[in-house]
């Protein structure tokens, strides 16, 4: 039985492509494309449809939005976001409104193909970098709860970093920020743990003993 997918994307190109990627791959075929969420959340409700590959930043309802509307309407339907975004917020976001998997739209196109057969196989696939980046969160979660206490996702991915001793320069890079922004973020992390150096900071994420 074939699996049945529909992309919702605003990119006519890009929407053309990866119906044509799909409809090419052997188990899948594309039952229907939508240039917004709202054009899918219209329909929705009566769609034949197993697997969404679904954008985020669209016209009229974003794509977190309409996953949020639809998936307790249709629960049986997987959600896949393929998007640009890798930050934090957004993956969180995503997870929270019902989406099963998190992709980049820089990820190969037999990789999109894998991820959908394992999507509708039960797994959640995400991008290599995605998978990184829900891990850090959840070690970081782990860790004492008073010494993150009122750091944002951002700043406590930063604080992974520096724990690593990746230098400023290589954190900005591995962050896609300027060096003055990694510096404003380790000033207000500073702040927050009333402290005055990395040392100390770590100190205070790893206590000894």
């Amino acid at each position: 039985m074939s699996i049945k997918v529909a992309i919702v994307e605003d990119n006519t190109e890009l929407r053309k492509l990866l119906s044509e990627v799909l409809d090419a791959s052997e188990g899948i075929t594309c039952v229907a494309t939508f240039s917004s969420g709202t054009a899918f959340v219209k329909v929705a409700e009566k769609l034949d449809v197993d697997v969404i590959l679904m954008d985020i930043n669209m016209p009229g309802i974003n794509g977190i939005d309409a996953i949020a509307k639809i998936k307790p309407l249709r629960p049986e339907i997987q959600f896949m976001i393929c998007t640009i975004y890798e930050d934090d917020d957004k993956i969180f976001q995503s997870i929270l409104a019902g989406a099963t998997g998190y992709i980049l739209k820089k990820t190969p196109a037999d990789k999109i193909v894998e991820s959908i057969h394992d999507i509708y196989n039960g797994g959640s696939p995400m991008s290599v970098q995605i998978a990184r980046k829900v891990l850090d969160s959840y070690q970081a979660k782990s860790r004492p709860a008073s010494a993150l206490e009122g750091l944002s996702l951002r700043e406590r991915e930063l604080l992974t970093f520096l724990a690593d001793g990746y230098r400023y320069k290589e954190i900005a890079d591995k962050m896609f920020i300027s060096l003055d922004t990694v510096r404003k973020h380790i000033h207000n992390i500073y702040s927050k743990l009333h402290v005055n150096s990395r040392v100390e900071a770590l100190n205070k994420l790893y206590p000894k003993g």
